[in-house]
């Protein structure tokens, strides 16, 4: 009954309506950690673009630039050069381009391609994305070597799954990606970038839980993750 309220508050006040459901819960005696740590800049063209109405053929036609990398099929690589994009939450998706735009996030690689004049405005991003969302996932994505598989789960029920959910399932509205399924070379390496400091648009709660993690507990966490 504390939430039946907030669904009357716009959408884009995401990060006000964020913050009254953390003073409710805190009020009500819990402290979860998702609804009260920041999801970093959420900036109003971010909002903007998950409110605008998607034009999926101009997606598609976006989404021509980021096939040369990512591939036809949105699935990446194995080798975790390019990650599974495929059927990623589209809020996600929306956050993350515009936080490479705009330097938030460090990719020179995807610099060129998220410049206004390749992808255009907050509506090609909105369409684009909206694209990317609706395809299907990898069903063979990169693992890892399956030595510490069950590590891995304990890691992640213990410090990932308040956020991503039970089955590594992300959260749209809250801007939390889906992990699983995602190429294990890939979510190592942005685990260790976040540990280190290096991607810096991660969320605050995030960077605290990895920092404390051992090299070998972030490779059995993303072996795991890459095997849901």
């Amino acid at each position: 009954m504390y939430f039946k309220h907030l669904k009357a508050i716009p959408k884009r006040k995401y990060h006000y309506r964020r913050l009254l459901a953390s003073v409710i819960l805190t009020l009500a005696g819990f402290t979860p950690l998702c609804a009260i740590s920041t999801n970093a800049n959420i900036t109003d063209e971010i909002i903007q673009a998950t409110e605008l109405k998607p034009d999926l053929e101009n997606g598609k036609k976006i989404y021509r630039l980021c096939a040369s990398c990512h591939r036809k099929d949105g699935w990446g690589k194995e080798d975790g050069s390019f990650p599974v994009i495929a059927g990623q939450h589209r809020n996600v998706l929306i956050k993350q381009l515009a936080d490479i735009r705009s330097k938030n996030r460090v990719n020179p690689t995807m610099y060129p391609f998220t410049d206004p004049e390749s992808m255009g405005g907050i509506q090609g991003i909105s369409d684009v994305t909206a694209y990317i969302a609706a395809m299907e996932k990898d069903p063979a994505p990169g693992v890892g070597d399956g030595k510490n598989i069950e590590l891995g789960k304990n890691i992640y029920v213990k410090s990932c799954m308040q956020c991503h959910g039970k089955e590594a399932e992300g959260n749209n509205e809250a801007f939390f990606p889906s992990l699983k399924g995602q190429h294990h070379a890939y979510l190592l390496r942005q685990l260790k970038w976040i540990r280190e400091g290096y991607r810096k648009n991660a969320n605050d709660v995030m960077v605290t839980e990895v920092k404390a993690l051992s090299d070998s507990e972030l490779d059995a966490v993303a072996d795991y993750l890459s095997r849901q």
